[in-house]
């Protein structure tokens, strides 16, 4: 007897975002729709957006997606990268799924370019990772909104080295049917004067491509986040800043904030 396919069923429907798939795009459209986007820039070979829940963090990551609706029909494979919250483990995490599910429809797990880095230190299976992980599933409406249809590389980053997170993008690098996502927040939980300050120092760092100035007080996904600027230092590109707020800008109080940012590598 065949074995089912196994999917990655959704963890946060109906929490950090409307599980009504109706309510759901009207909502990751509206949030695009209130972006400005110049026309003919330079399409983005990554972005680098933050996973909250959408009335926080979400006009941030559409400052990100906006500029990839462009692109949809072009981009064919995204390679998506997001810290582990709730698993502890070393290494970066791929899962046997065969697709991620969200209440927008089942997103194919390119099992080819998981199996191409599989070889890589640091690199196994592991799906318990993956399956209660929200820093992942947040972006997968956004990108459904704005690409339609594409496969999806998806690997949960535990306890590992920038160098291991690079070598990994650099085998799944492409060409431009392939889009780069690191998902991160920044600071949490200080109050907004602190927040702001501590999140325009990591900025700053960020748009200096300097990996060694991360840690998990700056960016929860600073490993992640530090193998994609190692990299990016490497190949020459340029990296934009296109929007940094916290949750006190957003929804919520200010007496403790999380901070979000959203950036582009072209």
């Amino acid at each position: 007897m065949t074995a089912q396919p196994r999917i990655r069923e959704p963890a946060i429907a109906g929490w950090f975002y409307p599980a009504n798939p109706d309510e759901l795009r009207a909502t990751v459209s509206r949030l695009l729709d209130a972006v400005p986007v110049e026309s003919g820039a330079a399409p983005p070979k990554a972005l680098i957006a933050p996973h909250a829940g959408y009335p926080y963090s979400g006009p941030v990551a559409a400052s990100a997606y906006a500029r990839i609706r462009p692109l949809a029909g072009r981009i064919r494979r995204v390679v998506l990268l997001g810290p582990s919250h709730r698993v502890p483990f070393h290494g970066i995490a791929t899962t046997t799924a065969s697709a991620y599910r969200s209440p927008l429809g089942d997103v194919p797990v390119d099992h080819e370019a998981l199996d191409n880095i599989a070889d890589l230190p640091g690199v196994q299976a592991l799906d318990i990772a993956h399956d209660p992980e929200h820093s992942l599933e947040a972006h997968l409406p956004f990108l459904q909104v704005v690409l339609g249809r594409f496969d999806l590389v998806p690997l949960v980053v535990g306890d590992t080295s920038a160098e291991e997170v690079a070598r990994v993008l650099e085998r799944l690098w492409g060409g431009p049917e392939t889009l780069i996502v690191v998902s991160s927040d920044l600071s949490h939980f200080h109050d907004y004067a602190t927040a702001s300050r501590l999140d325009t120092a990591t900025t700053h760092s960020i748009e200096q491509l300097d990996a060694r100035a991360l840690g998990p007080e700056q960016a929860c996904g600073c490993r992640p986040l530090a193998g994609l600027l190692r990299l990016a230092r490497q190949r020459g590109l340029a990296i934009t800043t296109l929007d940094q707020r916290n949750s006190g800008d957003t929804a919520g109080p200010r007496d403790q904030v999380v901070g979000y940012g959203a950036w582009m590598l072209q």
